[in-house]
């Protein structure tokens, strides 16, 4: 607990000096924490070299993570912030909630240059409609998407970070054409779900044709379930790049613990997990050290993405019109 209660005549001290094990809260989305996740194994390798108890705490998905930081405020528990994106870092770093971390990220592998002095990337990727590869006349583009009769899964830019990456890719490869872009869309909606997990779940259960999901998502099937049937669909336009990062609270009991987790974050231990787990690219892993079947994948001709303060500008008119649209 944060709060410090005062007793007549006592002084208080940290668990620690009672020979308590210290605890590190990180909070994270739901899909980060199962025994299928990256939250196991990286629990157990920081364990190993922390003398601590990392506890996760699943927040929903992504962008539900702010919203929990912004209504917890300073009396929130957590220490670490894990699985927000460069969609929400600037609207995170404008709540003054988090402190800067002051760690140089040296070896990233990340296809941009990184200077954020609060948010550390842990992975990144690009957002893609996943589908089955019997799927007949695969579009190459929203338009034919919307053209065509093949439905669709896609998630809520309020509550998840895909769902806020489709409406930004949609936003920034249209611009003003945007809400016709959904307007036409409408129609291959079956559902909006509030997040990735119950999506990708409606797909593989055969309730759409396609479900929003990412370029590497076929080599979970690849890899792990050696099934080879499952293809993103490249996108003439381009695919929206997602950077996924972790920062520290201002009112963390636990700042040096929590710095050492960020550190680690960076390492081969934790990023050497990211790859079979959460099924996205490490940020600090070169190409070279990915598992076979990330070979397989396809590569975007063209990378979309937003600065944060770009992405900022534009969220909340993105969401708008993408609701005007759906609601018609």
């Amino acid at each position: 607990m944060r709060h410090t209660i005062l007793a007549a005549g006592l002084t208080l001290v940290s668990g620690a000096a009672f020979g308590q094990t210290p605890v590190l809260t990180v909070y994270t989305y739901d899909s980060f924490i199962p025994e299928w996740g990256p939250g196991p194994a990286v629990e157990a390798a920081f364990e190993e070299t922390c003398g601590c108890d990392l506890q996760f705490v699943g927040a929903g998905d992504g962008a539900a993570l702010l919203s929990r930081i912004r209504l917890e405020g300073a009396r929130s528990e957590a220490d670490v912030v894990l699985g927000l994106d460069t969609n929400l870092t600037a609207a995170a770093a404008d709540t003054g909630l988090f402190a800067p971390h002051g760690i140089t990220a040296e070896g990233l592998s990340l296809p941009v240059a990184w200077d954020d002095p609060l948010f550390l990337p842990f992975d990144w990727g690009y957002f893609a409609f996943v589908h089955d590869t019997s799927l007949e006349n695969v579009p190459g583009d929203f338009e034919a998407l919307a053209a065509s009769d093949l439905s669709i899964v896609i998630q809520d830019p309020r509550s998840s970070t895909p769902g806020l990456g489709l409406v930004m890719w949609v936003q920034q490869a249209y611009g003003d054409r945007a809400g016709e872009i959904w307007e036409a869309l409408a129609d291959n909606i079956v559902t909006v779900t509030p997040g990735w997990s119950d999506a990708y779940g409606l797909f593989l259960d055969g309730e759409a044709d396609m479900v929003l999901s990412y370029t590497t998502s076929p080599a979970y099937h690849l890899i792990a379930e050696e099934d080879p049937t499952k293809a993103a669909a490249p996108f003439a336009e381009g695919h929206y790049m997602q950077i996924e990062v972790a920062g520290i609270l201002e009112g963390s009991d636990q700042p040096d613990l929590a710095r050492e987790f960020l550190e680690f974050m960076l390492t081969e231990a934790f990023q050497s997990v990211i790859p079979t787990t959460n099924w996205m690219y490490p940020a600090a892993l070169p190409a070279e050290e990915l598992p076979d079947g990330f070979d397989t994948l396809i590569t975007p001709e063209r990378a979309l993405i937003l600065s944060p303060e770009e992405a900022a500008a534009i969220r909340a008119d993105a969401i708008e019109t993408w609701q005007t649209a759906l609601s018609r």
